[in-house]
Parts: structure tokens; C-alpha cells; sequence
């Protein structure tokens, strides 16, 4: 039996499987994007699939931003949000 990647929600700290969070990816060329296949290249941080989370951790962005390794710009903060609130809408 294949062991399934776990992975954590910097927000809450749930640990759970690693398809069932949202992740998030600063690029080898320094931009924070929304990864939704979970493959893209550079630094990764790991949120719950809900609301909650997501706001609470949006609003201050520093455990986030620690996961990250990068400080996080209003801009950058307001895209993710974005990005991840539509994420959530689609499922």
C-alpha cells in the first residue's frame, strides 16, 4: 500500500493528506502564485480548503510569509486571496 504525503496548514496546523489543501508557491522568479496541480517549482506553503482558514491567515499573512520564506505585498495578498477563493467556489 502507497503511503499518501502529508502535509500542514500553516494557518490552523491540521496535518492532513497533501491533495486535500491548497498550496501555495513563490516561483523560482520570486512571484506568489496559487498552484492548483501541486507541481510547480520553487518554495510551497499548505492551507485548509476553507474559509475560515484562508481569512483568518489572508488577514495577517505572517504565518504564511514564514512559510514562504518572503514577505508578502498588500497585491500579492489580495491575488492569492482571489486565486484561492475561486479554488474553493469550484469544488
Amino acid at each position: 500500500m502507497k503511503k499518501k504525503p502529508q502535509r500542514s496548514c500553516v494557518s490552523c496546523r491540521t496535518v492532513r493528506d497533501k491533495n486535500e489543501l491548497l498550496r501555495v508557491v513563490v516561483t523560482p522568479e520570486g512571484e506568489v502564485v496559487y498552484d492548483p496541480t501541486g507541481k510547480l517549482a520553487g518554495r510551497g506553503a499548505y492551507l485548509c480548503r476553507n474559509v475560515e482558514c484562508i481569512t483568518a491567515e489572508l488577514k495577517k499573512a505572517a504565518k504564511l510569509s514564514k512559510g514562504l520564506k518572503k514577505p508578502l505585498t498588500e497585491d500579492e495578498i489580495k491575488e492569492l486571496a482571489k486565486s484561492l477563493m475561486e479554488s474553493i467556489a469550484e469544488d
